[in-house]
């Protein structure tokens, strides 16, 4: 009887490279098996070690595996490259790494040549595709001949975009669930979700046929949307729909499909595929009518989804903090906002009135005024979350297409003290916010309009306005921020220990020396 063969352990590791780098078949893929074990459920510790301890290279061999004719080992060698690339810290080496042109070469030739592992490798591409440094550089992936002049993704039928695009496309429009071709297809949407995060991918996905192809996807499915699971086809179709909504470079393609259409129906639906498709509508320029309960229900979920990404949280059962950018929901809420202010008829109240909700509007206020804080070196208590230039310039849009709601006079007409001081107060904080460095021209101008519309209201009072006012404030205390930083100082120069007065001979603020 043989004797029991060892389980391999990581000092076996140089042995079974030199076997994979230097023979074929049956001998290199009972190597690669050896490697798939030491890194498999039972040996998850080993994942780290085996890429970043910096002692072997084991991806180089996996890589030149995957090319293999022998099934086997090619199968084995895209499991193994599957554990790896789920620690984060792995993803950085094999997506960014000295191999990594191997590896997502390897992955990509694999997928080209339709093997039946070409799901697998788009799972391994996915894997890694969750570190944003990285999905740049995974949709660069253009290989040439050596020698052959460079070739842009879009140019190269090679490359990852083009090899993506070709799998879609050629996809019978219902492939059977479960085959290797709708699993490849699945995997290959919640890759292109990934990669479509940033606006240069977009740009060029935007190109490609791939925005047709999710939309079809959506548009052939017989689930319903309450019935789609997590990383289903149709969720990750959706998702690289909403994705590309965001982007001007890659809108256009999406509206040619008729992604509009396709998307308003899901919105009724609520959960997070209803949320996905209010986002989506919105960035696709959907009309006001088209929202479920007069755009109540995408005005709650929205502000939602930015109050929980500004506490940094996610939502049971829906979705974890960070799958959401804040420059997506602020860009969504001031496209809704848009489209509310845009059906008005002038006639009784702005449709704007179920998004102008004082905790909304405090909310959009404190991404603005957290971003300047942020850009005031002199400022103290700067706050938990730190907003991006992109939403806080979208905050600044919504703020002011709500303005018909929010500056709505009181019933009956009065002065108020404290619209005074909110309306001075939050236009200085626009006018503040335009000055900065790094803001848009076209914010700019946002931003001085509605400080404009803000101040020439100051007469009476306006109860959404002063109650918005106040939770900011609110805010600002809770945070520790300077309440007087936006404190307007064209009436008179405030005067306290700190200011002009400080010369005077008061030995200690506490004694009962009073400043006049």
């Amino acid at each position: 009887k043989a004797a029991p063969v060892k389980p391999p352990t990581l000092d076996d590791i140089p042995e079974l490279i030199e076997i994979m780098m230097n023979e074929q078949g049956e001998k290199s893929a009972a190597a690669t098996k050896r490697i798939y074990e030491l890194c498999d459920v039972g040996h998850k510790h080993n994942r780290v070690p085996m890429v970043c301890s910096g002692k072997w290279d084991v991806l180089t061999p996996l890589a030149k595996c995957l090319t293999q004719e022998s099934g086997d080992g090619r199968h084995l060698a895209c499991l193994a490259l599957n554990n790896l690339s789920i620690p984060t810290e792995n993803k950085r080496v094999m997506a960014l790494g000295p191999a990594s042109q191997e590896v997502i070469g390897g992955l990509c030739t694999v997928i080209a040549e339709d093997k039946q592992e070409s799901y697998l490798c788009c799972i391994c591409l996915m894997n890694l595709s969750f570190l944003e440094a990285s999905i740049t550089t995974i949709l660069q992936h253009s290989p040439v001949e050596d020698g052959q002049k460079e070739l842009t993704p879009l140019e190269n039928p090679s490359s990852l975009l083009r090899v993506l695009e070709k799998l879609l496309t050629n996809s019978p429009s219902a492939p059977k669930s479960g085959s290797g071709k709708s699993e490849g297809v699945r995997w290959a949407c919640g890759l292109i979700k990934n990669l479509a995060k940033s606006e240069e991918n977009a740009t060029l996905i935007g190109q490609t046929e791939i925005p047709k192809c999710v939309v079809e996807n959506i548009r052939a499915t017989t689930a319903p949307p309450s019935r789609w699971t997590s990383n289903s086809l149709e969720d990750f179709s959706l998702f690289v729909i909403l994705n590309l909504a965001q982007w001007s470079g890659s809108k256009d393609a999406l509206d040619r499909s008729g992604a509009v259409d396709v998307v308003k129906p899901i919105m009724a639906e609520g959960d997070l595929q209803g949320l996905k498709a209010t986002m989506a509508s919105a960035f696709l320029g959907a009309e006001w009518s088209a929202y479920p309960e007069g755009g109540n229900t995408a005005a709650k979920s929205v502000s939602e989804l930015m109050t929980n990404i500004v506490e940094k949280k996610g939502k049971d059962g829906q979705y974890a903090y960070g799958v959401f950018k804040l420059y997506t929901a602020s860009k969504a809420y001031r496209d809704l906002a848009a489209a509310a202010n845009k059906a008005d008829d002038g006639e009784g109240e702005s449709n704007t009135k179920v998004l102008a909700v004082p905790s909304a509007v405090s909310l959009n206020l404190q991404i603005v005024s957290d971003l300047v804080l942020s850009a005031m070196d002199d400022a103290e208590g700067g706050s938990k979350y730190v907003p991006d230039a992109m939403s806080a310039e979208y905050a600044v849009g919504a703020v002011k297409e709500m303005l018909p709601a929010i500056l709505q006079a009181g019933e009956p007409a009065r002065k108020s003290l404290q619209t005074e001081k909110a309306c001075g107060e939050i236009s200085q904080m626009l006018l503040t916010y335009s000055d900065i460095s790094g803001t848009s021209p076209e914010a700019k101008v946002t931003a001085k309009e509605a400080a404009d519309k803000i101040t020439e209201a100051a007469g009476l009072a306006r109860p959404v306005l002063e109650i918005s006012h106040d939770l900011w404030t609110q805010y600002r205390k809770r945070e520790g921020q300077p309440l007087d930083q936006f404190i307007s100082q064209e009436r008179g120069i405030e005067v306290d220990e700190s200011g002009p007065l400080d010369f005077l001979p008061c030995a200690n603020s506490d004694s009962s020396c009073v400043i006049l």
